[in-house]
């Protein structure tokens, strides 16, 4: 997939399974560095929950 076909790709929602907590790639976690617009794909392997720790691949693709 070329850039500009993700750039024009819809930015998605990712719940943790664990605590239900929604990772909003528009909104990135500008707190914890990573920018606004940073699709989940782009979120370092070794980020995690930032409400209960769980890890990335506790996470999942969501529609809100």
């Amino acid at each position: 997939m070329s850039t500009n076909e993700k750039m024009n790709e819809e930015f998605k929602t990712w719940m943790c399974l664990i605590c239900g907590w929604v990772y909003d790639e528009a909104a990135g976690l500008p707190d914890e560095g990573i920018a606004p617009g940073t699709r989940w794909a782009d979120v370092p392997m070794n980020w995690t929950c930032p409400e209960c720790g769980a890890r990335k691949e506790d996470f999942e693709m969501v529609s809100i």
